[in-house]
C-alpha cells in the first residue's frame, strides 16, 4: 500500500529519483544504496556522474592500462581496485519510523549517509543523530556498522558481500586477470584464510572468487571479521 500511494504521489515525468527514495525508506537499506535498489533516474546528477565516470575509468585501466596499477614492476599498494560495494542482508538495516518519524528527513539522512566517505565525519553524523533523535536502535546501529563495513571491504577488493540464513559471502573482483590478484591486499586474504582455515572456506564458481563464513547472527561480525583481514 505504501509502495502504490508513493507511485500515486509522483506521477509526473522525471519522478524516478523521488520513488525510489520512497522505496529505499519502505523496504530498509539492505543492500546499502548499491547498484540493486529499484526505481529510475532519470537525472542522475553531478555526484552520480562522478561515480559513474570514475568506475568507467577503473575499469579502462585495468584492461587497455593496465601498466597504470604498477610501480617498479610491483602493484601499487595505493592502488584503488573497487569504487563501490553492495551489501546485501536479511538483516534489519534501516531507519524507522519510530526513531525517525518524517519520511523527507529519513530520506535525507539516508543520502547524507551514502556520501559520508571518512570515520570522522560518520561519527560527528552519528552523534547529531543522537542529539536530535536520542540514542539509535539495533537496526540504526546496524547501519553504521556496513558502511564501515563497505570502506574496508572496497579496499580489500570486495565488490559484493552477503548475509542472508546465517551465511556470509564476500565476492572478490570478478576480473581475474586484475591486478588486485598481485597485490598486497589480496596476500592479505590469502593470509587471513591461511590462519583461519577452521571458520571460512573459499571457493571459485563461474569464475567468480568468494570468501564464504557460516553461522554468523550478527551484522557487527562482517566488520570485525574484515578488520581481522586487512591486519593480517
Amino acid at each position: 500500500k505504501r509502495r502504490l500511494r508513493a507511485i500515486e504521489s509522483f506521477s509526473d515525468l522525471g519522478s524516478g529519483f523521488n520513488i525510489a527514495m520512497q522505496d529505499l525508506d519502505i523496504r530498509g537499506a539492505g543492500n546499502l544504496l548499491g547498484g540493486e535498489q529499484s526505481g529510475f533516474i532519470n537525472d542522475i546528477g553531478y555526484e552520480s556522474f562522478q561515480r559513474i565516470l570514475k568506475e568507467a575509468m577503473l575499469e579502462l585501466r585495468e584492461t587497455e592500462f593496465e601498466e597504470m596499477f604498477y610501480e617498479d614492476g610491483k602493484v601499487k599498494e595505493d592502488a584503488v581496485f573497487v569504487t563501490d560495494c553492495i551489501i546485501d542482508t536479511d538483516k534489519q538495516v534501516l531507519i524507522p519510523d519510530s526513531y525517525v518519524e518524517n519520511v523527507e528527513e529519513r530520506i535525507r539522512l539516508y543520502r547524507e549517509l551514502d556520501n559520508i566517505e571518512s570515520i570522522d565525519i560518520l561519527e560527528e553524523f552519528e552523534q547529531k543523530m543522537i542529539d536530535r533523535f536520542g540514542v539509535p536502535p539495533k537496526n540504526v546501529e546496524n547501519l553504521f556498522v556496513l558502511v564501515r563495513s563497505r570502506w574496508i571491504a572496497m579496499s580489500l577488493g570486495i565488490e559484493k558481500i552477503i548475509l542472508k540464513n546465517y551465511k556470509l559471502v564476500f565476492f572478490f573482483i570478478a576480473n581475474q586477470s586484475s591486478p588486485f590478484y598481485e597485490s598486497d591486499a589480496f596476500q592479505k586474504v590469502i593470509r587471513y584464510l591461511q590462519a583461519n582455515s577452521s571458520t571460512c572456506e573459499m571457493k571459485e564458481r563461474t569464475n567468480k572468487l568468494s570468501l564464504i563464513f557460516n553461522d554468523i547472527k550478527a551484522v557487527r561480525k562482517i566488520e570485525e571479521i574484515l578488520k581481522n583481514i586487512y591486519k593480517a
